[in-house]
């Protein structure tokens, strides 16, 4: 005798499928990458015309074409909002390997100022930057968000001059986490504060010289 067949679903069509073993199914609706690509335009948008505390949840889904509502459930407060919007520009930085540690390092400086030159770029910078010197939980944020993963390029760059024999190798983890540190800090440190504090420009040949000094202690030994 046949098994007794499942009633068919309400739809009259078939069936979903059980979800596999330990899947968790996703609330709402998912995520549009286009729609978030938009609300950090729109953000850092907003912030360059209306300044941090212009600024308002409201003005950026206005702006973007989302609900209010949609935004809230990607991102629960501005503070949030705004590093993700600062920190999807420094995710464009690449470390090339061009065949040697000084061709890199130049090659890196070289895409930092031309990110630190969009208008957008300088007035999300100094905006966070001035808020997170109010706001501690949003200076933790931005070294989280936005400092941290940068370094990235220090330890890619690192990791390729040792390879070619231009660099020694690591003495120890610890050894090697502060220098990342400090050849970040260096980097990033010095290109901000001419572009952003000074005002001046980033030319291949300050480029060079900059790069001429990083250089020397690095290889000294």
């Amino acid at each position: 005798m046949p098994a007794a067949q499942p009633p068919a679903s309400p739809q009259g069509t078939h069936q979903d499928c059980p979800a596999p073993a330990g899947a968790t199914r996703a609330k709402g609706r998912p995520r549009s990458a286009a729609a978030d690509l938009a609300i950090l335009d729109a953000t850092r948008e907003t912030l360059a015309e209306l300044g941090w505390g212009g600024l308002t949840m409201g003005h950026v889904a206005s702006r973007a074409g989302v609900a209010k509502t949609t935004l809230y459930r990607r991102w629960p407060s501005k503070n949030e909002l705004v590093v993700d919007a600062v920190a999807s520009l420094f995710d464009e930085l690449v470390m090339p390997d061009l065949g040697s540690l000084r061709a890199d390092i130049e090659a890196v400086v070289t895409q930092f100022a031309d990110l630190l030159a969009r208008p957008e770029t300088q007035a999300a910078l100094l905006a966070l930057f001035a808020e997170g010197t109010r706001d501690p939980q949003l200076r933790r944020r931005i070294r989280e968000a936005i400092v941290d993963p940068q370094k990235r390029l220090v330890r890619q760059g690192r990791a390729a001059a040792q390879a070619r024999g231009e660099l020694e190798a690591d003495i120890d983890d610890t050894s090697a986490r502060e220098e990342v540190d400090i050849i970040f800090d260096t980097i990033a440190g010095t290109v901000e504060h001419r572009v952003l504090v000074s005002g001046e420009p980033i030319t291949p040949e300050w480029t060079r010289r900059f790069t001429d000094l990083l250089l020397g202690p690095m290889l000294a030994g």
